[in-house]
């Protein structure tokens, strides 16, 4: 977190940064039960803590704490470098302060498709919130049919993992993937020639036709 202060001498601006041991911990054990329970093998902490030796520092040593409570689960740190986008197959989970994970999850959404593509989630305590990764409102193509719905149709299923309901995350997710890879059915963003209705209407089909989708019958 970082906190503008007023300027105190005119021209200059006083950057706070923010690092809690309390949050640092709950960040970690996040991490590494998620690694747990989605069969990943390694947790790879994020930080500038060569630099930033107190608030980066107190970041990597809490996580490096956390680690020993998962002894089945491998991890390691790096600073952050150009082997984020130079050897990113080394990573598996990566867990970042809040700066550097907005700037870097950025870049991966642009690597691979872009904010139309990737799905995001936000875990609170006692909320969560499911949303396109890089938060992109897409003003610019409003009204015009040709946003990517794919992004938002993958964070519906994100929370409907969330709350339990993996089959029905699964059959949204699995006609999503169809639709893209297989059918062809893309939009402007990602090369294709596709309305934002031709997406949703062949995940709709993809749904209907599924095997796992529930028919409701009549007697």
């Amino acid at each position: 977190m970082a906190k503008n202060r007023p300027q105190n001498v005119s021209g200059i601006v006083e950057s706070l940064k923010i690092i809690t041991k309390a949050k640092s911990e709950r960040m970690a054990k996040y991490a590494f039960e998620y690694a747990r329970e989605n069969g990943r093998k390694k947790v790879t902490a994020i930080h500038k803590a060569n630099i930033m030796k107190l608030g980066d520092g107190l970041f990597l040593e809490t996580c490096r704490d956390v680690s020993r409570l998962y002894p089945d689960i491998a991890f390691d740190n790096i600073s952050l470098s150009i082997q984020i986008v130079s050897n990113p197959w080394q990573f598996d989970v990566m867990l970042f302060p809040n700066l550097y994970g907005n700037i870097v999850g950025n870049i991966a959404v642009g690597l691979v498709g872009g904010p139309g593509v990737v799905a995001g989630k936000n875990i609170g305590g006692d909320y969560a919130i499911f949303e396109t990764a890089t938060r992109n409102t897409g003003r610019n193509i409003a009204g015009k049919n040709t946003a990517n719905p794919s992004s938002m149709l993958l964070a519906s299923a994100l929370m409907l993992d969330h709350i339990g309901l993996h089959r029905h995350g699964e059959l949204i997710r699995n006609a999503v993937y169809t639709t893209l890879s297989e059918k062809m059915v893309n939009t402007p963003d990602v090369g294709g020639l596709h309305t934002t209705r031709d997406v949703v209407q062949s995940v709709i089909e993809e749904i209907e036709n599924s095997k796992q989708y529930p028919v409701a019958r009549r007697n």
